[in-house]
């Protein structure tokens, strides 16, 4: 049996990737860039609560630099 992939868009200085993860490959990615941001399905969440996710009901994971303003 295959794990459930998730689609997982990353933008970073050297532009935007688009992968296919698993919901543990996911959360590795997560945990390489603790400043960003982490959207599941366009709503912005907590790396925590990624975590504790039913992956089988997510379609898409962004994680991005954090804006900031001022």
């Amino acid at each position: 049996m295959t794990e459930h992939t998730t689609t997982v868009l990353i933008a970073d200085g050297e532009g935007h990737r688009t992968l296919q993860l698993t919901q543990a490959e996911t959360l590795d990615l997560v945990d390489q860039n603790p400043s960003f941001w982490v959207f599941s399905d366009n709503q912005m969440v907590k790396r925590e609560s990624l975590a504790e996710a039913d992956f089988s009901t997510i379609d898409t994971v962004c994680i991005v630099p954090a804006l900031v303003g001022g």
